[in-house]
This record gives C-alpha cells, structure tokens and sequence, in this order.
C-alpha cells in the first residue's frame, strides 16, 4: 500500500531569501537596461588629459635624469676610492716589508728589539699609544711604524668612504627605477587615452600634431635678432642642425632628445658644458626677464623648472617638447615661463 505524506513546504527563510535574491535579480536586470553607456571623450578632451600626462611624464624624466646623472657620478667616485684602495694597500705592503727587513737585520746583528717582535704579530697601533714601547725602538723603525699607521688610517677612512658611497649608490638606482616606472606608467596612460579615439579623430590630432612640428626655419619668423654671444650662438646653430628630431625621454642626442637633453647637447658643441637636468641648469647664470633674452640664452618654463629650451629670437622657443613631438619651434607665450638664463 503506497504511502501519502504531504509533501515538505519550504522553510519561510528559505522562502525569504529565493525571493530577495530574486528582487535583486529583477532590480539590477532593470538598472542595466536603463543605464546610460559610458561616456566617450572627444577628441579635445583626450587631447588635454594626454597633454596633461606628458606634462607629468616630463616632469618624472627630469628627475629620472637627475638620478641618472647622480649614478653615474657616484659610480665614477667609487672607482677612484677603490683603486686608490688598492694602492694605497700595495704600499702598505712595501712598508711592511721594509719593516720587516728591517727586523731581520736587527735579528742578524744581535738580536730583535721585543717591541718589533710585537708589531710584526699584531697591530701596530696598539703600542705605538705607548711611549714606553718608542724608547725600544731606533729611530728608523719609530719611523716605518708612524707611516704605516698613518697609511692603514688612510685605507680605514677611504674604506668607510666608499661603504657610504655605495649604499648611496644602491639608494639612486632605486630612485632612477622608480622613476623611469613612473614616467613609462604616464606614457602608457595616455597612450591607452588615445586608443579610444576613432581613426579620424586620430589622424585629425596626427594633422595638428605635424602643423606644430615645424622642421625649418622658414615656417617661423625668428626677425633680425643677432645679439646672441659666440658661445650662445654656437649652441644655438647646434640647437638649430637638430630640428625635427623625436623627442625621448632620457636621451641626450644626436639621433633624440628630452628638453635638458637638447640644451646640455648643444652646449658641449659649443664647447660648454652645462649641468643634464633642467633644475639643474637653471642656476649656472645670470636670470633673465623675457625682455632681456638673445638668441641662445636658456628659458625655462613651469613652476618647478621642468622643462628648458634655448631663446630663437622674436618670442620663438627651440626645444624638444613632449613624448609624440619633436625638437621644433614654438611660440614662448605656449608655456607658463619662468625667467631665462645666459650661460
């Protein structure tokens, strides 16, 4: 005989829940199907971030720069204090080999002094503190003893000397790491920003982008300015042989340039050299109104200095300006200017 059981009603929480979830089912099917899709940018608008992140992107550089500089130096320092380590150990050694000779005539005379016997299995700073200990000694070997003294606290402090040295070191290339993350992160972002765009709207920026890269100096009216000095005019001739080169961050030329990278190149063609970084290089001068600027002098832009170009004479600014861009003129009111600098 079958049996009849009624059958189990769901439990009123159970219930509860598979009615909530389903609420919330109902709730976000509907929000999706009102919701607005996302807002695209126009090509204005991601004009302006990008520009914004180059901006920030040659900021970073200026300081990847500094820290690159600041390694190198330190790598150069470092070198010399060891090979002047390494030197100054070898003519350790001849002291301690002539004071050995020394010992070994004496022996051969007659017997050894006990104070040299002593130093030959110690250090010799211990008893050289004691003036009872120089009354044993002749004067030639009081003599040997204070130069290898002097020349062991010597390799002691060059020693110590490039301990420090070194862990500065370890510290920069983290620095110099950092920021060129930093500076490849906004590159990256604003090339992600770009790729929105549609394909007109990108050959619309290319078009605006080669309108400002000019490449010749007959695009721009530069007037009769030849006020320049010798060496200014050098490294603006320099300057000028670069025009339409990329702009990279970090380089230093000839085949690109950052900002700093342009000005410290043709400087040194003119047989100048100036410090690598903008900051840097804008305190190895006289400053300058906008006024008073020849063809030649530095003008630096921004109010952290980071950006740097030479005067081109009638308001024009030859420099390297951006990631995208490249070494061209520029009107010197495109830019937030600081004040100039004669080398």
């Amino acid at each position: 005989m079958a049996s009849h059981r009624r059958p189990k009603q769901p439990s009123r929480t159970r219930v509860t829940v598979l009615t909530t979830a389903a609420a919330a089912a109902v709730a976000l099917s509907a929000n999706a199907a009102n919701a607005a899709p996302s807002e695209k940018l126009g090509k204005d608008e991601v004009k302006a971030k990008v520009d914004k992140l180059y901006e920030q992107a040659e900021q970073a550089t200026e300081k990847y720069n500094g820290a690159k500089e600041k390694q190198e130096k330190l790598q150069k320092e470092i070198s010399t204090i060891q090979d002047n380590v390494a030197r100054g150990q070898q003519d350790l050694n001849k002291l301690r080999d002539g004071l050995g000779s020394l010992a070994t005539a004496q022996y051969r005379s007659g017997g050894i002094d006990a104070s040299v016997q002593l130093f030959l299995s110690s250090n010799p700073d211990d008893f050289l503190d004691k003036a009872s200990t120089l009354d044993q000694l002749s004067s030639q070997q009081v003599e040997a003893l204070k130069k290898i003294q002097d020349k062991q606290r010597e390799l002691a402090q060059d020693r110590a000397e490039a301990t420090e040295k070194l862990k500065d070191l370890a510290s920069t290339r983290t620095e110099l790491g950092n920021k060129k993350k930093e500076v490849q992160g906004k590159l990256a972002e604003a090339q992600k920003l770009l790729n929105t765009l549609t394909a007109k709207e990108k050959a619309a920026l290319a078009a605006d982008q080669a309108r400002a890269n000019r490449s010749s100096s007959d695009r721009v009216d530069l007037g009769n300015d030849t006020s320049a000095s010798g060496r200014a005019a050098a490294a603006f001739s320099a300057a000028k042989s670069q025009l339409g080169k990329p702009y990279v961050y970090g380089a230093t030329g000839p085949s690109s340039f950052d900002c700093s990278g342009l000005t410290s190149y043709a400087y040194a063609q003119a047989g100048v050299s100036i410090p690598r970084t903008s900051e840097s290089q804008a305190g190895i001068g006289s400053r300058l109104s906008q006024s008073q600027l020849q063809v030649g002098d530095l003008v630096f832009f921004y109010g952290d200095l980071h950006h740097v170009g030479l005067y081109a004479g009638n308001g024009q600014v030859l420099h390297a300006p951006h990631t995208g861009a490249v070494v061209r003129y520029e009107a010197i009111g495109n830019m937030p200017f600081q004040f100039g600098v004669r080398v």
